[in-house]
């Protein structure tokens, strides 16, 4: 049985919603990693130098060759003062 060309429209034009949905939230997700591809499947170690990073130059994804930190670096630590207690 055929289908009538009049379901092609709607088709299409739903089909061009999801696919603008999609290009928007890819570009989005682009420019938020400075630019980058995303990361995925992340371990500990990397979650923790994504930390660093993000303290030493104010982005996640950026990265500084400079040897010396800067001085807001000594005072930004992410150590807690207290552990947390579970009562």
């Amino acid at each position: 049985m055929p289908v009538p060309f009049e379901a092609l429209l709607p088709f299409a034009i739903i089909a061009s919603f999801y696919a603008v949905t999609a290009t928007g939230l890819n570009v989005t997700r682009y420019y938020s990693n400075d630019k980058k591809p995303t990361r995925y499947g992340l371990d500990t170690w990397e979650k923790q130098m994504m930390e660093r990073d993000r303290r030493l130059t104010g982005s996640l994804r950026g990265q500084s060759d400079f040897p010396i930190a800067p001085s807001a670096f000594a005072t930004n630590s992410i150590w807690y003062l207290e552990k947390q207690r579970n009562h």
